[in-house]
C-alpha cells in the first residue's frame, strides 16, 4: 500500500510537511461559542486542522458504565452519561463550528462513537474520520466509517499487536484510505510510558503513521515527527485547569503554539531525499577536497613513486580517491 495520502489538497506522508491536528474534543464545556474561540486559537497557533468529537450519550453509555480514574478526578457529574450530556453539541452548533473551522482555512475532522455518528459526519461531508483507540476492535464502526470514502485517522492506544494486525486486514479488505496513530491511552501521559519508538513498529504496515499525544510535553510532537510521525493530533483548551475529562492532558494556546513551533523545527532539521551533495556544500567542497601533487619537478621518463606524491588542498587537480 502507497505510504502517503491525501486530506482534501494536504498530502499525508513522509515527504509532506506534519499534518497538526489540534483535537478540541469536549474541551468547549458544551458550549458553541467556546468551541469556535478555541477554532481560533488553533489557527492562530498554526494548527491544519480542527478535530471535534460527535456522540450522543444516552447511546454510546450503558447504564453500566463507569467513570475511568482521570474522568472521575476531573468531573463532578455522578455517572458518565450525566458526564457526556453535558458535552454534547447539537446538530446545528456542530455545523457552526465546521463553518468557523473552514473560515479559519483549515480542515474539519471529527471522531465518530456510533455508526449513527459515522452517517452524521457523512452527511457533513467531513473530508476525514478520526477512530478513537477503543474502536479500533469495532468492526461496525470501522466498517462504516470506510464506506464514506473518508480517510481515516486510526489509534492504536491500549491496543495489541494482533489488535492492529487484524484492523488493518479489515480496512485493506475494504480499500479504506487509513493512518495508523500511536497513542497511549493514558491522560496525560508520563514521558516515561510515551514509546515514541512504536512508530516505526506502526510503519511496518505499509500505511503514513502518526502521534495522538496526551503528554504535557512540548518537545513531544517534534520527536514523534522526527521518528516518522506525518500526522500530529494533540488535544487543545482554553485551560489546563479548568473543570473536565480531558483539561489537564491538553495544551493551552501558548503551550500548542510552542509544540507546532517545535515540530515545523524538526522537519526543517530533517530535510528531505537522500544523501547527495548540497550546493551549499559546493564552495568548502573545492577548496577543502584534496588533489594529488608532485613533491618534486620530475624530467621526462621518470617514474612516479609513491614518495614522490603528497596530498593538498584545493580538490581542483587529480583526486586523491
Amino acid at each position: 500500500m502507497n505510504q502517503s495520502l491525501a486530506i482534501e489538497s494536504r498530502q499525508i506522508g513522509p515527504d509532506s510537511p506534519a499534518f497538526v491536528i489540534a483535537e478540541i474534543g469536549v474541551n468547549h464545556d458544551g458550549s458553541v461559542d467556546l468551541a469556535q474561540q478555541l477554532v481560533r486559537s488553533a489557527k492562530a497557533c498554526g494548527a491544519d486542522a480542527v478535530k471535534l468529537q460527535i456522540f450522543r450519550a444516552d447511546a454510546l453509555m450503558h447504564d453500566s458504565s463507569q467513570f475511568a480514574g482521570y474522568q472521575q478526578e476531573r468531573c463532578n457529574e455522578s455517572n458518565p452519561a450525566e458526564m457526556l450530556r453535558r458535552y454534547e453539541l447539537d446538530g446545528p452548533a456542530i455545523q457552526r463550528v465546521i463553518t468557523t473551522i473552514r473560515e479559519c482555512g483549515m480542515v474539519p475532522i471529527a471522531t465518530p462513537f456510533s455508526v449513527e455518528d459515522v452517517e452524521t459526519i457523512r452527511q457533513l461531508k467531513l473530508p476525514a474520520i478520526k477512530i478513537a483507540s477503543p474502536d479500533l476492535v469495532n468492526h461496525l464502526l470501522l466498517e462504516a466509517a470506510a464506506r464514506t470514502g473518508a480517510t481515516l485517522l486510526v489509534s492504536t492506544g491500549a491496543a495489541t499487536i494482533d489488535e492492529v494486525h487484524r484492523a488493518v486486514q479489515w480496512l485493506k479488505s475494504w480499500n479504506a484510505r487509513f493512518a495508523l496513530l500511536h497513542c497511549v491511552s493514558a491522560y496525560p501521559t508520563p514521558i516515561e510510558e510515551s514509546h515514541l519508538g512504536w512508530i516505526g513498529q506502526l510503519a511496518s504496515f505499509g500505511v503514513p503513521v502518526g502521534f495522538s499525544d496526551h503528554t504535557t510535553e512540548s518537545i513531544s510532537g517534534a520527536i514523534a515527527v522526527a521518528s516518522g510521525a506525518c500526522v500530529i493530533e494533540k488535544h487543545l483548551t482554553y485551560d489546563r485547569n479548568a473543570p473536565g475529562p480531558d483539561h489537564a492532558a491538553s495544551a493551552d494556546p501558548r503551550d500548542f503554539a510552542e509544540y507546532v513551533r517545535l515540530i515545523r523545527l524538526t522537519e526543517a532539521l530533517r530535510g528531505r531525499g537522500g544523501k547527495c551533495v548540497l550546493p551549499i556544500e559546493q564552495d568548502v567542497r573545492t577548496v577543502s577536497r584534496q588533489s594529488l601533487v608532485l613533491r618534486r619537478d620530475l624530467g621526462s621518463g621518470d617514474t612516479i613513486g609513491q614518495g614522490d606524491l603528497i596530498v593538498q588542498r584545493p580538490g581542483t587537480g587529480i583526486s586523491a580517491a
